[in-house]
């Protein structure tokens, strides 16, 4: 977190209105830069970034949401175990008003009896498990950004000899996404604005095979005004003189290699594994699973699931802005039938969700 004092020179408004202008005068043409990160989604909003920006330079948000990418069989998976006699679900806040493929959500499981506990970090759900004899369930989602933490959770776990904490894994990492998003014909993206945390991980070298394979623009941003305006600008730049090249205007948190050892102990743990992404289908490489030797704090194998696929809600246009392809006042439910107190889709549920930046902010 910045001080206040930093903040503010990163909030500055004639240095965001010099930058805005700069962008005008260079930018070529149109272009459409998408931006891969759920903060930076509600950070652009926030801020009212896009009246900023001059109408050629678009911004597009991708699936940079780790619950909204979560399939719908994984979520279903999630509910069904909730609701398993015996068993304590630990969750982070997210999940619980997502709803599953017949609409019900965790938040009605534990209304009608399931034990689903809020936490607000792993090791939570690893106290609980201290405390009882029970399985205690943790639904380990997210990007390279919390995946760590849930891999020292689950060292710590094997240390104390808890068994009974289980992981029903889902999560995902981004290069190969990018792939996949990329490479569909029907998207057509000018350059990436890259997610800070995920970065701070992964490291500037992560996007260098994307620059070469697509020849776009790759640039890592912050999350304050002067931080995404700044990387906007870059991308501005190359295009302009027709570059496509890794820069990072992050470089307060992110590396050029990134964090090694936090990298080292997500593959001590995890093993690379297809995943199903809501929106984007089934990614070569994408996902994590438990590697072998940690089977017994894997809730697939315990419990013997396989995995299932199940159809987007009727009208739910989830998938396709996930990937940027329609805007959410493009989808027949948004703000009708599915709103922030009754959503049909995760994205209208995460606090990173693009649905719900639309519905909170309007379309700034």
């Amino acid at each position: 977190m910045l001080s206040g004092q930093i903040a503010d020179g990163f909030r500055d408004r004639e240095l965001a209105g010099r930058l805005s202008e700069r962008i005008r005068e260079t930018v070529p043409g149109p272009l459409r830069i998408m931006e891969v990160c759920g903060t930076h989604t509600m950070a652009i909003f926030r801020h009212g970034i896009r009246s900023l920006l001059p109408d050629e330079v678009e911004l597009i948000s991708g699936p940079g949401c780790p619950v909204c990418v979560t399939s719908g069989g994984d979520i279903d998976q999630i509910i069904d175990l909730a609701s398993t006699p015996g068993v304590i679900l630990a969750t982070f806040g997210d999940l619980v008003r997502v709803p599953g493929s017949n609409g019900k959500n965790l938040a009605e499981a534990r209304a009608e009896g399931a034990q689903v506990e809020i936490v607000y970090s792993p090791a939570d759900a690893l106290k609980i498990a201290e405390s009882t004899d029970r399985p205690v369930i943790f639904p380990a989602i997210g990007f390279e950004t919390t995946i760590p933490v849930i891999a020292a959770t689950v060292l710590e776990a094997r240390q104390k000899k808890l068994g009974n904490l289980m992981l029903l894994v889902s999560h995902k990492v981004v290069p190969p996404a990018l792939d996949a998003l990329l490479g569909d014909p029907e998207l057509a993206i000018d350059g990436l604005l890259c997610p800070g945390h995920v970065s701070a991980i992964i490291g500037e070298q992560a996007y260098q095979p994307i620059t070469e394979q697509f020849h776009i623009p790759c640039v890592i941003a912050g999350f304050e005004p002067i931080d995404i305006l700044s990387a906007v600008y870059r991308i501005v730049s190359q295009a302009r003189e027709g570059r496509a090249e890794v820069e990072n205007t992050y470089n307060r948190v992110v590396t050029k290699n990134g964090n090694a050892r936090a990298r080292a102990m997500i593959d001590l743990v995890f093993a690379p594994c297809d995943a199903d992404w809501r929106g984007l289908g089934t990614i070569p490489g994408s996902g994590l699973a438990l590697r072998e030797e940690f089977k017994e704090h894997d809730a697939r194998k315990y419990f013997d699931l396989k995995p299932v696929s199940v159809p987007e809600p009727r009208g739910c246009r989830c998938g396709e802005i996930l990937t940027g392809k329609v805007r959410p006042p493009q989808c027949p439910l948004f703000n009708t039938r599915c709103t922030p107190t009754s959503p049909v889709g995760p994205c209208m549920v995460s606090s990173e969700g693009t649905c719900a930046a639309y519905s909170k902010y309007g379309s700034v």
